[in-house]
């Protein structure tokens, strides 16, 4: 019992040390008249989330493994129905729709998953780019769930979609469309709900994201936000947790 409370005593002690929220705030959600950190609405969280989708570039694709195995796989034979999650590149290539732009390899399992009746989710998380210490539980995440769809040959050329996800992966460009290593293809993933959790509980929002708020965000506003841990521009409004408003001038980050 003693050594319980010691090690909750030293857990407390170390809040204060690495300005993490006071345990009594990760279990208690006070008006908002009283706490610190008012939590931001349903349309300001969508804002954060097309924000994150702009500024990552790597997510994990979630799918089922069909009943049946590829015809020329060889797997266990009792992973048929279990879900496997993996990692992929992805860019915001379609910044009007939110749509996530992917370079899809035909062999490889996530796509193999989905053209045998998967559906699809990918998976984003708010890595900051300070050097600050934060609980990662704190951080914002969500996923997109949706279907994948081909993009045309006019999609392609119009959005200038090899540029700007060259831009995203330098090297992506060994496995664009008519490489001699893989078949592959553009797609997009047509977001059709989104999950989105913005940290701890009594300073954000967590839950579902209207598929309308999610395409009502503005590129003034996805500029207009800060994330927890970006890089402050010179703009002296910045505030870490929501800075929704006037868009600010925004420099090279």
């Amino acid at each position: 019992m003693y050594l319980q409370s010691a090690t909750l005593l030293a857990l407390v002690s170390s809040t204060a040390a690495f300005n993490i929220p006071s345990p009594r705030l990760l279990f208690t959600n006070p008006s908002a008249d009283k706490q610190a950190f008012p939590i931001p609405t349903v349309h300001e969280s969508a804002v954060q989330a097309r924000r994150i989708l702009r500024l990552e570039n790597i997510g994990t694709l979630s799918t089922v493994f069909p009943t049946a195995p590829h015809a020329t796989e060889r797997r266990p034979s009792d992973v048929g129905g279990a879900p496997i999650g993996l990692m992929d590149y992805f860019g915001d290539c379609e910044p009007t729709t939110g749509n996530p732009t992917i370079l899809a390899i035909t062999i490889a399992t996530s796509f193999k998953n989905v053209d045998a009746g998967s559906n699809i989710t990918l998976s984003l998380r708010w890595h900051p780019q300070d050097s600050q210490w934060r609980s990662p539980a704190s951080l914002p995440r969500f996923s997109l769930v949706g279907r994948l769809e081909d993009l045309s040959a006019e999609d392609v050329k119009s959005q200038l979609v090899p540029a700007c996800y060259v831009k995203h992966h330098p090297d992506a460009a060994w496995w664009l469309p008519g490489n001699r290593i893989h078949e592959s293809k553009w797609v997009r993933l047509v977001v059709e709900e989104v999950y989105w959790i913005g940290g701890f509980g009594d300073r954000a929002y967590i839950g579902w994201i209207p598929k309308e708020e999610w395409l009502s965000v503005t590129p003034q506003e996805i500029e207009s936000v800060r994330l927890p841990g970006e890089k402050k521009s010179r703009w002296s409004g910045w505030r870490e947790w929501i800075g929704i408003g006037e868009a600010p001038e925004v420099f090279e980050l």
